[in-house]
């Protein structure tokens, strides 16, 4: 019985775990395509997610620069900084390095996804984005990214 009680209070833990994960997720897309961004935007706010959005690298700056977020999207190529300066600001920011990065682009090539990768971006998306494998993406990183976090803070 008491083994029970351990376990029934293990599952609802995890389950908790689960929806704070999935639920109360900070998203900044940057895309400067409006039909993407707002396609975007709705399938993640319909999965639970609070999502921020940016038409440019400009705007992009400057929401990071004052909030704090758990994943930024963003789109390569974009007026006034492009989505691999962003990655690599990001990545130099030591308050902002725990940030999960998807790159979501049309472009295709191999050097330019190797390039993102290299910079400090989690995954890559080729565009047209597919909902469930956006949503997929996402979770996996967030569950990753919280596993890290416990991790780290495990070892202070």
């Amino acid at each position: 019985m008491h083994e029970f009680g351990g376990g029934f209070h293990l599952r609802i833990k995890q389950s908790a775990e689960k929806a704070i994960n999935r639920y109360m997720s900070n998203i900044l897309v940057i895309e400067d395509d409006d039909i993407m961004l707002k396609a975007i935007r709705n399938i993640l706010r319909k999965d639970g997610h609070e999502v921020l959005t940016a038409k440019d690298g400009k705007e992009a700056f400057e929401k990071l620069d004052n909030e704090q977020y758990d994943v930024v999207i963003t789109d390569l190529m974009m007026p006034y900084a492009n989505g691999l300066e962003v990655v690599s600001r990001l990545r130099a920011n030591t308050e902002k390095r725990h940030v999960g990065i998807i790159v979501c682009s049309s472009v295709g090539n191999e050097e330019t996804i190797t390039e993102a990768f290299r910079l400090g971006a989690d995954d890559y998306l080729k565009k047209p984005i597919m909902a469930g494998e956006l949503m997929i993406r996402i979770r996996k990183l967030l569950a990753n990214r919280s596993a890290n976090l416990k991790l780290v803070t495990k070892k202070k």
